[in-house]
Formats: structure tokens, sequence, C-alpha cells
């Protein structure tokens, strides 16, 4: 058990010495400015901490303009231009500091920005370590200062070795209570801080948003507001379809929710009334939820994904800058210790992990697009880190696996529009709720047309036009029993809401050819011209032209699609059938802004990485006609059976190719006989033209 006194003392004495360095820099010249600006950070946070024991963010005892003027404060130095001259900013930090302390202090600058988030969070000992940490950094300049004058030097400055050193401590030291903190968070549902502020505020006065610390944009504030004006009965309705898409993948996926007691709710602030009404729907299932924040920290950072509940970013620059930190420290040594800690961690919570029920999560879309710039002063992996790093992700992807059995869990995905997509937003937000609850029924029927002609197809080519490069061949589990086995799974609302698709695992061997999308989103990041070429099914060569170089743009698709994996499989091969979703899309020119939630639906898609069934292969699953679904493997997956280590990647992201780039889909037997499904954009297989409906309504 911490001794709390001992913490507090830790902390006063912290805020003293940081006090007197905001004052007074005994560094070289050159520092000083950094050691006084990062000072006054953390006195900035730390008197957000005094604010938050004191009831300053309660509602009803502060104005709403004093609550937006301490939240800006607190990222002030991030936002807009002024991140031209942060030292959060690595090219502003290298510039000043040289580049490499410039890398170091700016890791160090935007690991103390993680304190805002403990600091409301009145998590005293994170807030401790950290200030900690930056007295002892200054501490080594202040000696390496002070010696050269006793010897009557020239002014020094620590190497970068010994601050990396000490810096690297720290990672791996407190690597045990931040996985401690964070698999706590994910299954302790007495781990309540969010849930809290959801229950127990007044959700009509948005004020509560500032509770949370995050940063809260006026596009935030006017999604609590427009929600805060629709009926009960409305809430209720969208909070409904949810919630029943998560109990409806549990019964379709054949897996007992009756055993399980915690749901995972994820979510964009701003959502709370329908998160609120969607608690009360899923104690009637017997669950409780845990909510709990995406950490901006080195001890949680996988890229730029933000898993839990967050606000509105800051600036996307600045997370893209720091996503790869752990390149300062990442070695052997780390990995293990970040394995030890994480397994330690789950069987300290075993017992809850094994009635963790899986995430609900609401997206959102219609945020500005973000297209990042490459910095050479960013840290970037190194290759033997980079393999370092696929490896770190596979096995903590298999310990958790171990404890949270896929099997038994399920999941759920709705998305929303936010009003950062422009002045129809309140017209776009009805036709999104339309989309969520369209009649499954009509879907299910021309699905199951599509998967009768799949089931009969050795093969299936998809080739694009307008411009659009794709050609490829996907070649297709063959079936034992086609009167009681199925290709592929017909998708309609459940985990995955609105309803739309049919997809499948398909066999590597002999899927081969071009990927090709013009322009696409995947993980918030933007990829244009998008080129990925797949031979016997896993990744042989890509690109796209982001950046000038095609080395810069292989760097970004390894990084942030391909999760630094030298390879990854076609883990999913799909026909989105939602034309409707399409059309809205086109309707109010937000096709770029559509999340791949709902973009999937609106054309073939291929995911790449795991496949679908991912360490839930052995779960029986069966479509509406009571055939059972059994391409779930490939021959990367099924290596589960003699190597786990090789068979699961821990990523699946999926690339749609939409309907207007689609030139056709044509299966083929084993016969050579043709069946087409879509030409030049248009379903064209007998019992699909239906969906062609929605294009022919378009005004």
């Amino acid at each position: 058990m911490t001794d709390m006194s001992v913490i507090e003392e830790r902390y006063e004495l912290s805020c003293g010495r940081i006090r007197e360095i905001a004052e007074t820099q005994e560094v070289s010249e050159q520092y000083k400015d950094y050691f006084k600006k990062t000072a006054e950070f953390i006195l900035l946070t730390a008197d957000a901490y005094g604010k938050v024991r004191d009831g300053f963010f309660t509602q009803g005892r502060t104005s709403i303009d004093e609550l937006r003027k301490v939240n800006r404060a607190l990222y002030a130095d991030i936002l807009d231009d002024r991140y031209a001259v942060s030292y959060a900013n690595p090219d502003y930090a290298c510039e000043k500091l040289g580049e490499e302390l410039g890398a170091l202090l700016s890791f160090l600058y935007a690991e103390l920005r993680s304190m805002i988030a403990c600091a409301f969070e009145e998590k005293l000992e994170a807030l401790v370590i950290r200030m900690e940490l930056f007295v002892e950094i200054y501490n080594m300049f202040e000696y390496a200062k002070s010696e050269a004058e006793l010897n009557n030097e020239e002014p020094q400055v620590p190497s970068g070795n010994d601050i990396r050193e000490n810096m690297y401590w720290f990672v791996s030291d407190y690597s045990e209570p931040a996985s401690q903190q964070r698999v706590g968070e994910q299954l302790d549902t007495e781990r309540d801080f969010a849930v809290r502020i959801i229950m127990e505020s007044d959700l009509n006065d948005i004020s509560y948003l500032y509770r949370y610390g995050e940063y809260i944009s006026p596009g935030i504030e006017k999604m609590a507001q427009y929600l805060s004006t629709l009926s009960h009965e409305r809430i209720q309705m969208i909070a409904d379809t949810y919630t029943e898409g998560y109990r409806i993948g549990f019964i379709k996926g054949n897996k007992d929710l009756s055993k399980k007691e915690t749901v995972d709710i994820r979510f964009v602030l701003g959502f709370e009334r329908i998160i609120k009404a969607a608690i009360a729907n899923f104690a009637k299932m017997g669950l409780k939820p845990t909510v709990y924040r995406s950490r901006d920290s080195i001890f949680y950072k996988r890229g730029t994904s933000r898993t839990g509940y967050y606000g509105a970013s800051a600036n996307k620059q600045y997370e893209y800058d720091h996503k790869d930190d752990i390149a300062l420290f990442l070695d052997r040594r780390l990995v293990n210790r970040r394995l030890e800690v994480l397994r330690l961690a789950y069987e300290e919570y075993k017992d809850k992990a094994a009635k963790y029920a899986g995430p609900a999560v609401v997206e959102v879309f219609g945020e500005t697009p973000f297209s990042p710039i490459s910095k050479k002063t960013a840290c970037a992996l190194s290759k033997e880190q980079q393999k370092l790093s696929s490896e770190l992700m596979g096995a903590q992807a298999d310990i958790v696996s171990n404890y949270i059995n896929e099997e038994e869990r399920s999941f759920t995905i709705i998305a929303f529009p936010v009003p950062d997509i422009g002045d129809k937003f309140e017209e776009i937000f009805d036709e999104t709720v339309k989309l969520n609850t369209l009649d499954y029924t009509t879907y299910e029927q021309v699905q199951a047309t599509i998967i009768d002609t799949l089931n009969k197809a050795d093969y299936v080519e998809i080739k694009g036009m307008n411009g659009n490069k794709t050609d490829l061949r996907v070649q297709l589990y063959r079936l034992n029993d086609p009167e009681k086995e199925t290709k592929f799974e017909n998708c309609v609302a459940d985990v995955n809401i609105p309803v739309g698709e049919v997809f499948t695992s398909p066999v590597l061997e002999g899927t081969d050819g071009r990927l090709h999308v013009s322009r696409v989103f995947l993980n918030e990041l933007e990829y244009h011209d998008l080129q990925i070429d797949f031979k016997d099914g896993m990744i042989c060569a890509y690109t796209c032209a982001n950046f000038a170089t095609d080395d810069e743009n292989k760097k970004y698709i390894k990084a942030n699609v391909m999760f630094n994996y030298d390879t990854l499989p076609m883990g999913e091969f799909a026909i989105g059938t939602n034309t409707t979703a399409y059309m809205t899309a086109k309707k109010y020119d937000i096709e770029s802004r559509f999340p791949i939630l709902i973009a999937e639906k609106t054309g073939p898609h291929f995911a790449v990485g795991d496949t679908c069934y991912s360490r839930s292969e052995d779960v029986r699953v069966y479509n509406e006609d009571g055939r059972e679904i059994v391409a779930k493997d490939n021959s990367v997956s099924i290596l589960r059976k003699t190597d786990p280590s090789k068979a699961y990647f821990g990523c699946h992201t999926d690339i749609t190719i939409p309907y207007d780039e689609l030139g056709s889909i044509i299966a083929y037997d084993s016969d050579k006989n043709a069946y087409p499904i879509i030409e030049n954009g248009r379903f064209v297989l007998e019992g699909t033209q239906k969906l062609n409906e929605a294009f022919d309504d378009r005004t």
C-alpha cells in the first residue's frame, strides 16, 4: 500500500524545487528557456490539481468562461501557431537545443503533458514521478555547469547517453504501475472517474465537460449542446441501437453473455447523454461499465491510435510527431520488461478478465482531414526496433488472449458525425441515425443472394476504373458440404453498425495483384494513391503519394498501416452493400470524412493483418439460413495450432474501394464460368439490383 503522506511530501518538495527552477535556471544559457518554460507548465498543471481538489470544476461552482480559460491555458502551447515555437515540437526543440538533446528534451516535455490527466484524476504519485524526472534531468544540467565553472572550463552539458539512461530507467521502472493501472482501468468497474461524471452531472449544463481535463474544443461543446436539445425518447432510441447491436453480437457469435459482468465503453466527449442511456441498458443485461481515458504517455502509446474516451485533439501534428518516442529507449530488455509487467497485471486481475464482455465503441467522423508532415527530427524506429515493436505488439496480444478469451467476448461499434463536419451537421446527424437503423431484412436477403453465388466460386477478380489501378484475384475457400457450409458471413447491423457487407477470410495462396485507392483515411491518417501489391496473399510491395520521396511514402505506410511488420496477409475480403450510406456521403460531399466503419460498407474492402475471426476461430458461427461459416483461417492464422507466436499480428486495417472507382467484381467457378456481381460500380447479379435504387434516387 502506497504511503500517501510520503507521496504528498515528495509532491511538496518537487513543487518547491520546480518553483525555484522557474525563477532561476542555473544551467548553460542555451537551455535556460527550455527549463523555465517547462517548469512553468508543470506549475500550471500543479495549479490545476489544486483546483480539482478545491472543487473548482464542480458544476455550479465556476463560470463556463473561467473553465474555458483554464482548459485552454493547459493546452495553449501546442494549439495553432503556438506549436511552432513550443518545445513539444521536435523541430523547434532540436533547433534550439541541438539534435540529440533536443529530441530527448522534447520527449520529456511531451511526457510531462500527460500530467494534465493525472491532475484531474488526482493521481498524485503519477504526478510526482514525472516531476521528479524533470528535476533529475535539470540537476544533471546544473551539475555539468557548476563543474565546468569550478574547473574554469567552458560551459558544459550532460551527455546525451547519460540523459537517455536516466530516462530509460524511468520508462522501465514505472512500466509496472503503469501496466497495472491500464489493465485495472479496463477491467475494474470501481475505477469510476469518468462514470461518475456521466452519471452524476447535469448533462444539460455543458460545464461538466471540463471535469475530465481533456481539451474541450468549441466542437465538443456544440456536440454536447446539440444532444441536450434532443428528446429523451430520441436519445433512448439511439442508445438502444448501440446496445442492442452489442447484445445481438453475443447471440450471433454463439457466446454466453450471462457469464460476463463488465462492458468496456469507449467514446468521444460530448456524447454523454447517449452513453448515460447506454449504461442503463447495459445494466439490464447484467453489465457494469468501465470507462477509461485514452492516455498520452510513453507507457500507453500505440502510434496515433486512441483507445478509451478522449476530447478534441489539440494538435494532431503534435500527436504524430511523438507517436514513436519509444524509439529513444526500445531494446530487448525493455520489451521483456513490458511483457513481464503486463502478464503480472493480468494475473492480478484474472478473475475480472474472465468476466470482461468486450468493448462497445462510439466513433465519430467529420473532423478536418489530417495529412501529417514527416519530420526528420521526430523519433523513428530503427529496423531492429521495428522488429522488436512488432514482436512486442504480437506478444502483448498473446498475453491478453490468455486472460480474455476471444471466443467468449464480443463487441460493437457505431459512428456519428461531429459539428466540425460543417453547416449541415444536424441534417447529417439525422441521416446517420437513419443509416444506423436501416431495416436489415432487405440487406440480409440480398446479401444471401450474393453469398449463394460466391459459394460456387473458386476465386473473385476485382478491377478498378476511373483511374483506379486495382487488379486483384482473391482465392476463396473450398466447401466440403455446400448444403451445410458457407464461405461468407452475412453481416447485418450487430457488432458493426450500420448494416451492409458479406465477408470472408480469403485463401492466401493464389491471392495476387494490386489494391489501389486514390484517397483513403486509415486510423485517422490520410493516404493519397495508396497502392498495395500482394503475392500469395502477403504484401510484397507498397507505396503512396503523400510525400516527395518513395522512401518517405514507404516509411509512412510501414509505420501506420503495417505497424512495422515486414509483411502482412490479406486477412479479409468483403463486399459492402450499403449504397444508401454511399449516396449519403455523395449528397453531403463527406466521402473523405466517413469512418472506416461506414466506409467499408460502401464498396469492396480488404483488410491487412489478422482475419475477422482472430483468436475465435473455433467458435461455431452460422448465417440466418443455418449454414456454418467455415472460411475463418488462412495459412498464417492456422499456425495457432502449432506455433501461436507466428499466427497473429494484433492489427486489422480495412481499405475500401468506393463504387465510383470500382470497375467490376466477378466470381469464377472451377470451370471458369463467370458470375458478375458488380460492373461499372453497379450491382448486376440477379436479385441484387434493388441496391442500385439508392444510386437512381440521386438528385
